[in-house]
């Protein structure tokens, strides 16, 4: 299965999450179907605490109620596990679910998981990515190749037409 298409229903899929609540953490499952009826920003990073996942996650932070505002819902997706999520969460104070794709199966069968050079040696890594989704649950917009920085506001941009 390719990388989800613009005006095609994202791919079905169920994963463990985790988001703060009053009471500490809530664990709940992420799917197109917990979702149905509204639209949701799905952007897919590589790991929790790392600089340019840290300055992504921050800025959707910062931006969550101007996305809420619009009535989407923002959800960062990872191979970490809900425990290195829960971590990330904390020190960051995000606002949103973290899914957990441990072991990659999703991200694979989207063919988001890539071969990258890092500090000039060959690792594989999670393409950054991120889907905006309508309430009718088509893809309205891809970014691939994703600059963490700026680019949250550049989502909230887009999904402002929504």
């Amino acid at each position: 299965m390719p990388i989800p298409q613009i005006g095609k229903p994202l791919p079905d899929f169920s994963l463990p999450a985790v988001q703060k609540s009053a009471e500490g953490f809530l664990e709940t499952t992420i799917s197109p179907d917990s979702l149905a009826g509204r639209a949701f920003v799905l952007f897919l990073y590589p790991k929790d605490a790392t600089s340019g996942c840290t300055i992504e996650a921050c800025q959707f932070g910062e931006l969550y109620t101007e996305f809420q505002k619009l009535g989407i819902e923002v959800i960062g997706l990872s191979r970490d596990k809900l425990s290195a999520h829960k971590r990330f969460i904390t020190n960051q104070n995000l606002p949103y679910p973290l899914a957990s794709d441990e072991g990659a199966p999703l991200i694979k069968s989207w063919g988001l998981l890539v071969n990258k050079t890092m500090y000039g040696k060959p690792v594989t890594g999670v393409a950054r990515t991120t889907f905006l989704v309508g309430a009718d649950g088509l893809v309205r917009q891809v970014w691939e190749k994703v600059t963490p920085a700026g680019h949250a506001a550049e989502v909230l941009k887009s999904a402002a037409s929504l």
